[in-house]
């Protein structure tokens, strides 16, 4: 990604998390990290934190993103657990994993991330601001929509696929990582990224 786009992407991301949260300062803290997240966070990157063997780590390698989570970021990663990626069509698993699907993979992986460091308090109290719900913009081009299900923060997809965050709030030296249930999955008309 170009630092243009990486520009633009960020500009989106703050601009839609803006237009959820009219009049709240959220959106400013995240996009870098704060000197109490850094110091909760330790020297530790999101991708020297990740389960070297989990699906996501291992697909990150594939499509070259363990070098820019291991950068200087900050991110926020929504990361897939490994059984999320076995509820994935046997297909679409195969077509992922052949060379010559590596934009489509580096797509899907960069619609799991977000710039700069989003707590789950951040996405709850822009949730709250929005009337229920608010919306994401993700490093990949494309958007998710944040509700709540109870105390639970679901995120809807482009193709209207949820996942639940299971666990939130990793925090790491480059950013925050909160794991979610199902691979999300972009719309067709989001742009990939590569």
């Amino acid at each position: 990604m170009t630092r243009t786009a990486l520009s633009l992407a960020i500009s989106a991301s703050i601009l839609a998390l803006g237009a959820c949260s009219s009049g709240d300062t959220a959106t400013e803290a995240n996009t870098a990290q704060t000197g109490e997240a850094e110091k909760a966070a330790g020297d530790k990157t999101i991708a020297a934190s990740l389960d070297q063997n989990s699906r996501f780590f291992q697909a990150a390698k594939v499509a070259g993103l363990d070098s820019t989570l291991a950068g200087p970021g900050p991110y926020t990663v929504l990361a897939p657990d490994d059984a999320a990626f076995e509820k994935l069509p046997a297909e679409t698993a195969d077509n992922l994993s052949k060379p010559d699907s590596r934009a489509q993979l580096t797509g899907l992986l960069t619609y799991h991330i977000l710039p700069g460091t989003v707590l789950a308090t951040d996405i709850g109290k822009a949730i709250d601001n929005g009337k229920g719900k608010a919306v994401l913009a993700t490093m990949g081009g494309g958007t998710l929509t944040a509700t709540k299900e109870g105390d639970k923060i679901v995120l809807t997809d482009g193709k209207g696929g949820k996942a639940i965050v299971t666990k939130a709030d990793d925090q790491f030296s480059n950013g925050v990582v909160h794991h979610i249930d199902t691979v999300l999955t972009p719309s067709e008309e989001a742009p990939t990224a590569g």
